[in-house]
Formats: structure tokens, sequence, C-alpha cells
């Protein structure tokens, strides 16, 4: 089995305890501090789980690397972990005051501070529209220009609220909410990863086995029902109800799930 996102290694130990100890699972992501953390988590399952620190994207050469030509199991968990938003320090959160960072890999190039601070107004207004499905993108883009520099989370905070009037400011959510994951999915290009590894993930399928995905915003949802749509015609077979979405009991017990979607595709025997 292959998690191409392992992040604290909750789903992966789901996995291997449901498996049998013939079972092995190779777990990826980018974030360090999620790479130790998992490997904590899941280390009393000795040599059954594989560790890597590697962007979900490299799937193919990564699994290839470790001489893993089938599995019987992909799955991919996007975005970001409630311990990243919480206590990375690195400005996913729009609470508090942190450095405007936003790397998921804290050795990538580009930081949201350079993002922000150098796109065209165009440009700013176009990634918040379409990664963020921002409704005032144009309106938050002009505040950002004019503020600049922008330096912290503070700053961007300040500068949406100035721009989207108060009376639009949403009721469930922080006002800044798209605005963060628009600049986010920018900086790591989440689009451009996760287009890359839907046909990697399902041509390492064996017959019979299932990719998983689950997404938490509907740009991201579109990607992965668009690929398995294209996939269908490949000896690929969507399985239903797609996508399926959290219970009211899931969504109470863990408020941040109440927009996720898994779809879920086989390959047929």
């Amino acid at each position: 089995m292959i998690d191409g996102t392992v992040g604290m290694g909750g789903h992966a130990e789901a996995l291997l305890e449901t498996t049998s100890p013939g079972v092995r699972l190779l777990g990826l992501d980018v974030d360090p501090e999620a790479v130790a953390r998992a490997e904590a988590r899941l280390s009393r399952y000795g040599q059954r789980v594989r560790l890597r620190r590697a962007n979900f994207r490299d799937l193919e050469p990564v699994a290839r690397a470790e001489g893993i030509a089938e599995a019987q199991a992909v799955l991919l968990d996007l975005g970001v972990s409630s311990l990243q938003l919480e206590t990375s320090g690195r400005g996913f959160s729009f609470t508090g005051e942190q450095p405007l960072d936003m790397r998921l890999d804290p050795d990538a190039d580009r930081t949201a501070e350079a993002l922000l601070n150098r796109l065209p107004e165009t440009e700013l207004a176009r990634l918040l529209r379409e990664y963020g499905e921002e409704p005032h993108a144009r309106r938050v883009a002009r505040a950002i220009v004019r503020r600049r520099p922008l330096r912290t989370t503070a700053d961007l905070v300040a500068a949406v609220k100035s721009a989207v009037p108060r009376r639009a400011w949403p009721r469930r959510r922080h006002v800044a909410t798209r605005t963060f994951q628009a600049v986010r999915m920018a900086v790591n290009d989440e689009p451009g990863a996760l287009q890359a590894a839907l046909p990697e993930a399902a041509a390492l399928l064996a017959p019979g086995a299932r990719l998983g995905v689950i997404s938490f915003h509907s740009g991201e949802d579109r990607i992965v029902k668009r690929a398995f749509r294209s996939l269908a015609a490949a000896g690929y077979a969507v399985v239903e109800p797609s996508p399926l979405e959290p219970g009211d009991d899931e969504v109470r017990a863990n408020p941040r799930a109440r927009s996720a979607k898994l779809r879920v595709l086989e390959r047929v025997p």
C-alpha cells in the first residue's frame, strides 16, 4: 500500500491495523516534521513501513526506487493537517502573527511572502479566484498590492478585512480562509502536483486495487473527477457512490472534515 500524504500517520496506522502482517506500506510526505512524527507513530510496525520524504507528484519514481511495481491501495489526503495549521509556525493559519511562509516543504524556494509581494495584481486576483474561489478576489488583490510589503500573516489578514465589506464576511468561516487557502495552494503548486500524481498512482494499481483521493476544495475535486473519468476508458472504474462525504456525527467530532470528499478509482481485474 502507498500513502502519498502520510502526514502524522493516522491513515497509515488505520490501513496497517486492518491488513495482514504480510502487507507493507510506503509513506510519502514533503514535510520533514510530518515524516518524523509518522515514523514515531508507526514504529511498532517495524519493517512493514518505509517512509520517504518526497512529494506525491514523484510517486512513480519513488515507488520504483523502493522496488514497488504494483500496489493494492494508494491513498492521497490533500491539503494541510491540523498539526501544520496549529503548530508549524509557517503561516498556514490566519490566527496569531506568523511569517508568510506557507511552504509544505521548508526547503522549497518560493514563500508566500515572495508571491504576495511580487505577483502583479491581475495574477493575484486570478489565483484567489481560481484556487480560493474568493468572490472578492479583485478587491483583495488590490488591497494586497496597496499594502505591500506584507511580512506576516497578520498583514495578510488585515488586507483581506480591509477589502471585503463587513456585511459580506462569512458566518461559519474566517473572512481570510479562502485567501490563505489560495496562497498556500499556489506556493506549493498543489493543483499541479495532483494532476501529475493521479495518472502515476493509477498506473501503480494492481488488478482489483484501488486509488482513493480525499479533497477539501472544489477545484481539487474537479481535477480528481476529470482524471478518473478519463481513466475510465483505460481499464479503470469509478467506485460508486462518488464522492463519499462525511456524515453529521463525523462533522460534529471533526468540523474540519465538513468539506471533505472521497473519490475512489478501481483498476478493473
